[in-house]
């Protein structure tokens, strides 16, 4: 059955956006779990060929390159790597376009979550996190400008709200999202000639780190949302499928998904 649209004009602008998307590809990282997998699922349903970079999650990864891949055929592509090794974040770029030909998108996704008191953090746990919410995101985008400038594609990184409100006992975690929202402003003005945009999104209450909040701390946060509930992963997809397809005229911004918890001062 065919719906017909009595308007010529929306189904022109429909079929447009449609183009725009299809057959780009899109390098994730920590691209198959959480946030990650929605992320992917989403850009996938939209026509889009995927790398899904992955470090430990063998079996997750594995599970949705079948899952995808049965929707459309040899659209999904696994990166195993650990990003602590800077020759591997060269190695991904390559193997994606050794794959696809071309990269239009990259998601600095993956992320080092946990607490550190201050007073008792290492200088092991400072690198962590670091290393992992800051340094690879720069060395990753700067493995693939000269690609991106090709296709006029896009970065977009996940922060966190907390990047501007530091979380008690996460100096570190949120001292490095906050690095990662000036990198993502950096970036925007050093590569807008290159006509690659740059933007983020901030997450707040999506999916409760594991083993990390008890019932009464959850609804001590969720009472702090302006919207009285937490997000789901797909908030994110679909605000990072907005920014990918439809957000031609944006770089350098930061958009918080956060249910209004920032409203609360």
């Amino acid at each position: 059955m065919h719906t017909i649209s009595n308007n010529p004009l929306k189904v022109e602008e429909t079929h447009q956006l449609e183009a725009v998307i299809k057959d780009k590809v899109a390098l994730i990282t920590g691209g198959v779990k959480r946030i990650g997998a929605a992320i992917a699922r989403q850009l996938h349903k939209e026509g889009m060929k995927l790398a899904l970079h992955y470090r430990h999650s063998d079996t997750a990864a594995h599970a949705l390159q079948a899952e995808l891949n049965n929707q459309r055929p040899e659209s999904v592509l696994l990166l195993q790597a650990d990003l602590g090794n800077l020759a591997k974040l060269n190695s991904m770029v390559w193997q994606t376009i050794e794959h696809y030909g071309q990269l239009d998108v990259l998601v600095n996704n993956a992320s080092s979550f946990y607490p550190t008191p201050i007073g008792i953090v290492s200088e092991k746990e400072w690198e962590d996190l670091l290393d992992t919410n800051l340094k690879v995101p720069f060395f990753l985008s700067q493995a693939a400008v000269p690609h991106l400038a090709k296709t006029q594609g896009c970065i977009i990184n996940i922060v966190d709200i907390h990047a501007e409100r530091p979380l008690k006992k996460h100096p570190v975690y949120s001292t490095s999202k906050a690095g990662l929202v000036m990198l993502t402003k950096a970036l925007a003005l050093e590569l807008g000639q290159k006509k690659i945009r740059v933007n983020a999104i901030a997450p707040g209450a999506i999916l409760w780190p594991a083993n990390t909040h008890d019932e009464v701390s959850q609804q001590r946060i969720i009472s702090a949302v302006a919207l009285k509930r937490h997000g789901e992963p797909q908030d994110i997809a679909k605000t990072l499928l907005f920014l990918v397809r439809d957000a031609g005229y944006m770089t350098g911004q930061i958009i918080s998904v956060d249910g209004g918890r920032t409203l609360n001062q």
